[in-house]
């Protein structure tokens, strides 16, 4: 292992990256957001993009980037904040102990995560509302404001439930599991710490992170977007999405893959750019870059 490779990322390297990715993917989480909205089956994904481009052009296809970089600047910054950082002090040798260390930041950065998340998934759905009911926020901040104004701090945390489950999946299926494949992948003789190896493992996680949290993403995204009181509990959206059947929990899962493969391919590939160009090394601060 050379001098570049044994650097290690800083705690907030996974934060920017997952918001460098989400600048390139954002289009494709406004789509998927539009098809598990819909509760009946009616456009696919190419409809879909269509139908907007038309109705709202091409920049609506961007609807609530701010909000996007929000919640990763939250919620991401969170869990792989805490994942590198117990990762790097305790070292967990077995798989087990990566998946419980995940779980924890996965916890954690999804209830954090959970306002600017709710204030994305209204921007990106309000553009198939009719004008009269759009709620027309100018950015993520001035929704934050004006959901707390309006419908009081808890509703801020309005799904925080199904939000903090799918991001412990999200975290296992992503940091866990990428850990594990990347391990895999340098103890052969035909990988090394390069693109190849990044982007491979990326790839892996991401199709088992998406496999995960899909039903908890379709159930956080109808709670997220309802009318005050629409739902009683989350055993009512549960009930509401289970009348279209098992796949209903599984609605917008391509686009999901779609968005989530190359998410997390362009989060690890820029944090894996970030940690070894600006990374530091571990035995002691005059190591520092």
């Amino acid at each position: 292992m050379t001098h570049k490779e044994k650097r290690v990322a800083r705690w907030y390297f996974g934060g920017l990256s997952s918001a460098f990715a989400a600048c390139c993917t954002h289009p494709l989480d406004l789509l998927k957001v539009h098809l598990q909205t819909q509760q009946e089956a009616k456009l696919t994904l190419v409809k879909m993009a269509k139908n907007v481009v038309k109705t709202q052009g091409v920049l609506a296809l961007y609807n609530g980037l701010s909000a996007s970089l929000l919640r990763q600047l939250t919620y991401s910054t969170t869990r792989f904040g805490i994942y590198e950082a117990v990762k790097q002090k305790y070292q967990p040798d077995t798989f087990a102990s990566k998946v419980a260390l995940a779980a924890g930041a996965g916890a954690c950065g999804g209830f954090i995560g959970t306002p600017g998340d709710m204030v994305n998934v209204r921007m990106q759905n309000d553009i198939k509302l009719p004008k009269e009911k759009r709620r027309n926020y100018k950015h993520a901040l001035d929704g934050l404001v004006r959901v707390y104004q309006e419908e009081g701090v808890r509703r801020l945390f309005s799904g925080a439930s199904t939000a903090t489950s799918r991001a412990i999946f999200m975290t296992i299926g992503q940091l866990s599991f990428y850990d594990q494949i990347k391990l895999l992948l340098l103890k052969s003789d035909y990988f090394g710490d390069t693109l190849t190896t990044h982007f491979l493992s990326s790839l892996c996680a991401g199709a088992i992170a998406t496999s995960l949290t899909q039903p908890l993403d379709v159930l956080k995204t109808r709670a997220m977007s309802a009318k005050p009181g629409e739902f009683s509990s989350v055993g009512a959206i549960i009930l509401h999405t289970a009348k279209l059947g098992p796949m209903g929990f599984f609605k917008g899962y391509v686009p999901a893959f779609v968005r989530l493969a190359p998410q997390t391919i362009l989060t690890f590939v820029f944090l894996e750019q970030m940690r070894l160009n600006f990374g530091f090394l571990p035995q002691g601060n005059t190591h520092q870059l």
